[in-house]
């Protein structure tokens, strides 16, 4: 890659003295925040959506398998970017080395803007919602009082309360470093994964119900193939979080892959497992003709007899929380190699001297996140920028066909299995996604589109400053 002398004036203002950050992960502590990021609600109510577009049983657990196969690839290609590059942020370090900074601004900024604020806002409203099945209070929406900002009036309920709690007691877990907050990763990961192992292996073992025939006749035209795999990919996306603390695994040559496919490999059998368990339960035509929220309930009536909304309120606690604690320890990380380049607030790119974490970025993403929860955009940036989550995986899985072109044969320590067909087909799927959701809903993702756009301008302002920095701290003759 050509030298950008604009890159070294930004990177030589951004306060990177001091204490760096510590590489105190592990391979399983790495899959343990893919597992969290990927696994939420979905599971729950996205099956219902993708059987009334299928024509069959077998074609249901087809698009999962298929969708978990488009996972892997893009896992194995992040695997490579990442042992290449063992830097803090992820998609940022990769689009920026590839296709120059303002493109992997872009994507710093919609993280930031929604991507991780905007998911975790809406994941710790969603916690206080399902607290409230078991304590009332903690979803009253009453108003206590209204903080009067000119245009982004603040409403403090006690349900925002909650959700605020949530968000800055899991931020300060990992302001306190990767020893405390990997501790409450892995525990949140561990309880998660084990009630949904538990779930599937009872209502098999002792559950009533009969598995259709999986390879009955009936073909499903391609087009309805790619409808279907939009809502899973969507359930899929979160497989990529190990990178964005790559700059603290241990040896992350070998532990980031195997982190990514460890996670991922994980995810994909547990979705298609209660996949599988689910048609044990119900029929096709029965699962696509459920309503919202009644999957668990309906399929553990099914099979043991009761109805587990309990149950499934509070394993959604602790999913919740998981994914929150899994996103507010990744998110920081882009922040932090933005202000490493100069391009966010210059603060962000200090280490807590004692703990040796981002701790102005974890800050910064929890007060935005809180924004969004007493301003009640949360909904609608989510909404509008969700494809996003899509668009810029698959443009960094495009990235390594552009730096491997330039390395020309450079030793890598991990090459990106099945390269170069396996992440082509991940580029190109996820391009047909995108597509498809403009298409379909094509204003809410121009909306989305003129979201991200607007990073742009603070880009620019951000490398003005950036230079003017430099300039001011260089010495006179």
């Amino acid at each position: 890659m050509a030298d950008d002398p604009a890159r070294r004036s930004t990177q030589a203002a951004s306060p990177v003295c001091g204490p760096s950050l510590a590489r105190r992960l592990g391979p399983l502590d790495a899959a343990a925040i893919v597992v969290s990021n990927v696994i939420g609600g979905g599971i729950f109510f996205v099956p219902v959506l993708v059987a009334q577009m299928v024509s069959s049983a077998g074609a249901l657990v087809a698009v999962w398998v298929i969708g978990g196969l488009l996972a892997f690839a893009g896992a194995m290609a992040y695997a490579e970017l990442a042992a290449v590059r063992p830097q803090a942020g992820g998609e940022y370090i990769y689009l920026r080395e590839a296709f120059g900074r303002p493109a992997a601004f872009l994507t710093g900024w919609t993280s930031f803007v929604a991507g991780f604020s905007g998911a975790i806002a809406a994941s710790a409203v969603a916690l206080a919602e399902y607290v409230g099945r078991f304590l009332p209070a903690a979803a009253d929406k009453t108003p206590l009082f209204t903080v009067p900002l000119p245009g982004l009036p603040l409403i403090v309920s006690p349900r925002a309360v909650l959700a605020l709690t949530a968000i800055v007691a899991l931020s300060c877990v990992h302001v306190r470093g990767l020893g405390p907050g990997r501790i409450v990763q892995n525990l949140l990961a561990g309880v998660k994964v084990s009630a949904l192992v538990f779930f599937v292996a009872a209502g098999f073992a002792v559950g009533r119900g009969a598995l259709p025939p999986l390879l009955a006749d009936g073909a499903m035209p391609s087009s309805g193939w790619l409808l279907a795999l939009v809502p899973v990919m969507f359930s899929y996306s979160g497989w990529n979080a190990a990178v964005y603390v790559a700059e603290e695994v241990r040896a992350p040559g070998r532990n980031v892959p195997l982190a990514l496919g460890l996670g991922t490999v994980a995810v994909v059998v547990l979705y298609v497992a209660l996949n599988l368990l689910y048609l044990y339960a119900l029929p096709l035509a029965g699962l696509a003709g459920l309503g919202g929220g009644r999957l668990v309930d309906t399929v553990a009536e099914r099979l043991f007899g009761f109805v587990a909304g309990d149950l499934l309120a509070l394993f959604s606690i602790i999913s919740l929380a998981a994914s929150i604690s899994a996103m507010v320890l990744a998110g920081p990380r882009v922040y932090y190699a933005m202000a490493r380049d100069g391009l966010f607030l210059p603060s962000a790119a200090r280490v807590h001297p004692r703990y040796r974490t981002p701790a102005v970025a974890i800050l910064a993403q929890a007060v935005w996140s809180g924004v969004l929860v007493l301003s009640g955009t949360l909904s609608q940036l989510v909404t509008y920028t969700g494809f996003a989550v899509i668009l810029f995986a698959g443009v960094a899985v495009a990235a390594l066909f552009v730096l491997r072109r330039r390395s020309g044969g450079a030793a890598r320590p991990f090459s990106a299995w099945g390269y170069p067909l396996a992440p082509a087909a991940f580029v190109l799927a996820s391009a047909v996604i995108v597509v498809n959701e403009i298409l379909r809903n094509p204003r809410t993702s121009l909306t989305g589109l003129a979201i991200i756009a607007m990073g742009l301008p603070f880009y620019y302002v951000a490398r003005s400053y950036g230079r003017r920095q430099v300039s001011a701290s260089a010495p006179t003759a």
